[in-house]
């Protein structure tokens, strides 16, 4: 069933030199469960995985669909995607690879897939964690934080997004400060999209998320929204 938009949630502002660049899919969720994943979503895992490997392997990432938009994105914002990669297409390198999605947690793990197959880098955070209003902006001189497993991320000239305590994800690599953790009960997604992308792709993915993380994680979405 589709999702239908609610305008309750969190405030975002969105820095004006980023509209007609960017749109943004922003889902909240409670009600979180956090063990041991359901044999079923292994199984949906894998198949994913399968089927990109057997129409993509050997093939350029620039010729699998989502990957030059977002790259184009990410050049548009001063960024080389071939040093900085959009998070969703370290996933699929990793999976053409033979690798696989990692496993970090089963939220976590449900919200790659979505990025993985939808080809749109996200970040999760957890909703405790987050600090009043999200400003979406890019990074000052000097701004970054430690990251999710890596040292120090660098974000002067990057896109990110901010709380009331400063920067805490952006669509390379997320905070450790708003780590989705054993102890989380509620979440944030917020999905990073190329403008021309948006309108056909961004409410699939919201939709897609929403129904991996009911039926796994037996969450409960209360609030979704588009920003283009």
């Amino acid at each position: 069933m589709p999702l239908q938009a609610r305008a309750q949630g969190l405030s975002l502002a969105v820095e004006e030199s980023l509209r007609g660049v960017l749109g943004l899919g922003l889902l909240e969720a409670e009600g979180i469960r956090l063990d041991t994943a359901p044999a079923g979503f292994a199984e949906e895992r894998d198949r994913a995985c399968g089927r990109l490997i057997a129409a993509y392997a050997g093939k350029p990432p620039a010729d699998i669909p989502g990957v030059a938009e977002t790259r184009a994105l990410f050049h548009r914002l001063d960024v080389d995607p071939t040093k900085t990669r959009p998070s969703s297409e370290a996933l699929l390198r990793r999976v053409l690879q033979g690798k696989g999605l990692p496993h970090v947690n089963l939220a976590v793990d449900v919200c790659n897939l979505a990025s993985l197959e939808h080809q749109l880098p996200l970040g999760l955070y957890d909703r405790d964690l987050v600090r009043g209003a999200v400003r979406v902006r890019a990074g000052r001189a000097g701004e970054g934080y430690p990251g999710i497993r890596k040292q120090r991320v660098n974000l002067a000239g990057r896109l990110l997004l901010a709380d009331d305590d400063g920067p805490f994800g952006a669509p390379t690599s997320d905070s450790a400060r708003t780590a989705v953790g054993e102890a989380t009960t509620r979440l944030l997604v917020v999905l990073f999209c190329p403008v021309e992308r948006a309108e056909h792709h961004l409410s699939a993915a919201l939709e897609r998320i929403a129904d991996l993380l009911a039926r796994y994680c037996e969450a409960n979405v209360v609030a979704v929204r588009v920003v283009q």
